[in-house]
């Protein structure tokens, strides 16, 4: 599939901005930075900042949230012949943010700005709390449950919270095996691969 000109300069748009956001929070500190500072830097006006990134500032580092819940549903309904659900899961966020065992230093220095931010802590924890109701219903069709059963929900909204949680532990990567051993005793039904 080819992309027209107009998509391609919009994506380029889009990744000027991106790039001289997280560019000059990392010189100069979040707070610091204005979104007009940040469209000067990418050379386009604020109304067009807002026009790719109506989530101002926060977007502009951790997107729209659209891409977690599609790439949580996929972790889920892809998972390998075998692999338990909470597996998939757990395996998942393994790769992402401060759990990533091997980032490269561009994603390292993000993610670090991210966990350091208040604003963009809870920004994160929102776009990954906003994936309830999509990881829920991945969760309860690849179950064979109800998807308003309240142990799915309850299930979805946990492993939704423990990237914000376990961000914060000296050992994140350790963290989020304990996280996850707490989930597959509680919910064993989900730990067995199906």
């Amino acid at each position: 599939m080819t992309t027209s000109r107009r998509e391609r300069k919009k994506a380029a748009t889009r990744q000027a901005l991106a790039d001289a956001a997280l560019r000059l929070f990392l010189e100069r500190g979040y707070d610091k930075v204005t979104v007009a500072q940040i469209a000067e830097a990418a050379d386009t006006a604020v109304t067009t900042l807002f026009a790719h990134y109506p989530g101002g500032k926060e977007a502009l580092v951790l997107g729209d949230g659209e891409e977690r819940a599609a790439a949580l549903t996929a972790a889920v309904r892809e998972r390998a012949e075998g692999v338990s659900i909470l597996r998939a899961l757990h395996d998942f966020l393994a790769r992402r943010g401060p759990f990533d065992p091997d980032p490269d230093p561009a994603y390292r220095s993000r993610t670090e700005l991210v966990v350091a931010t208040p604003a963009l802590r809870a920004y994160a924890r929102k776009l990954w709390t906003g994936s309830e109701s999509t990881l829920a219903a991945v969760i309860a069709e690849e179950s064979g449950r109800d998807p308003g059963d309240l142990s799915v929900r309850v299930l979805a909204r946990y492993v939704l919270e423990i990237p914000d949680l376990a961000s914060l532990e000296p050992d994140p990567r350790a963290a989020l095996r304990t996280a996850f051993a707490h989930l597959e005793r509680g919910w064993p039904e989900f730990s067995r691969a199906g």
